[in-house]
């Protein structure tokens, strides 16, 4: 090994998010407040174009109540990819719908609109896509389908702040869109998510699910939960995004380094319309995955991920048999490279020379 080891994530916390969160506990003010209002506001001004956003305690709980909020439950049926994480799927299931597995894009890692199309039911509700890595799924060609077959359109924007589709953000195209701030993602708020809705009336819902079921105190009107988020937390997603064009500038500039320079393996692609976010960097690697991200963090001290080895049909929770092949094949050949913006020249380099030296020794 050359060096410390290089982790696959790094979340960059500095001094202003500290800050923010000594103001807040200073404050008293310490659950769902000010800071969670002001959030939304910036959130939404600065990322989906002015669509009204109401933050929650998870991204997936996000999902979770975007669903429920849109009508959708038991008997209904919801198009998601299997090649994500278990999140996307799990959210349908819990509102008593029923998830149903479309391929994937092997060059973009999204949801396939021929393969979405070919298992639209009549019960079929709604297209979830993922905009997976950073990268945002045709919203075009599934926003069409969408509109020509009378279904809703979600997106899980849980990986792409910032991402854009012919010029338009990711999380303004659908009904409802999720985005993600556990703390590896682009930006975090330490935990939460944030929940992009179209109309006033998805918005209201959406609150009041998340917080009991109330808008006044003990005047619940529906059954919901608890899942608000903090003004701690909200405080620390407030700083982050006003560092967050700067951050994906820096992982977009990482990207461009990383494919310029690696060789022996498949490095990503870039739809045209699309602007990806690099929430991941992912190559491909088509013999022995495993044992290559071994050899890289073993002899050159570059960590890496391989995002998602299981597709959500084949796991336990779901058991199904179904034949789609480019999901199968990302599955075993994905692995993704750290693209952060903290990373230094010295660290790019050493992840460029590890995976060509890795890449160059099992060719």
């Amino acid at each position: 090994m050359s060096g410390p080891m290089i982790p696959a994530a790094k979340p960059v916390i500095g001094d202003e998010e500290r800050e923010a969160v000594d103001r807040v506990l200073r404050s008293g003010m310490i659950a769902q407040g000010p800071e969670v209002a002001a959030f939304e506001k910036e959130f939404s001004e600065q990322l989906v174009n002015g669509t009204p956003c109401v933050a929650v305690s998870s991204g997936t709980s996000g999902l979770h109540l975007g669903l429920v909020a849109a009508g959708i439950g038991a008997g209904d049926e919801v198009i998601v990819p299997s090649f994500t994480f278990a999140a996307t799927a799990n959210s349908v299931a819990l509102t008593g719908a029923t998830p149903v597995f479309a391929d994937i894009d092997p060059d973009t890692y999204c949801l396939d609109p021929a393969s979405v199309e070919s298992v639209i039911t009549e019960r079929t509700a709604a297209i979830m896509p993922v905009h997976l890595y950073g990268h945002p799924a045709d919203l075009s060609a599934l926003g069409d389908l969408a509109k020509s077959r009378g279904l809703q359109l979600f997106e899980d924007a849980a990986q792409a702040h910032g991402a854009t589709w012919n010029g338009a953000p990711v999380g303004s195209f659908g009904t409802f869109a999720m985005f993600s701030l556990y703390p590896t993602k682009n930006m975090t708020s330490g935990e939460g998510g944030m929940v992009a809705c179209a109309t006033p009336e998805l918005v209201r819902m959406v609150q009041l699910l998340r917080n009991q079921g109330m808008e006044r105190r003990y005047e619940n009107e529906v059954v919901g939960f608890n899942q608000r988020m903090t003004d701690v937390h909200a405080a620390i997603g407030r700083v982050q995004l006003t560092k967050l064009p700067a951050w994906n500038a820096q992982r977009q500039a990482n990207a461009a380094y990383l494919s310029a320079n690696l060789e022996g393996v498949g490095t990503p692609t870039v739809a045209p319309g699309a602007t990806h976010v690099w929430h991941q960097y992912t190559i491909r690697v088509p013999h022995d995955r495993d044992g290559f991200a071994k050899a890289l963090a073993e002899e050159h001290g570059v960590g890496s991920g391989a995002y998602y080895p299981i597709p959500n049909h084949q796991l336990p929770s779901f058991a199904l048999e179904l034949d789609l092949p480019a999901t199968a094949a990302a599955a075993a050949e994905v692995l993704s490279l750290p693209v952060y913006p903290a990373l230094t020249t010295e660290q790019l380099e050493r992840i460029v020379a590890g995976v060509n030296a890795v890449a160059k020794a099992g060719a």
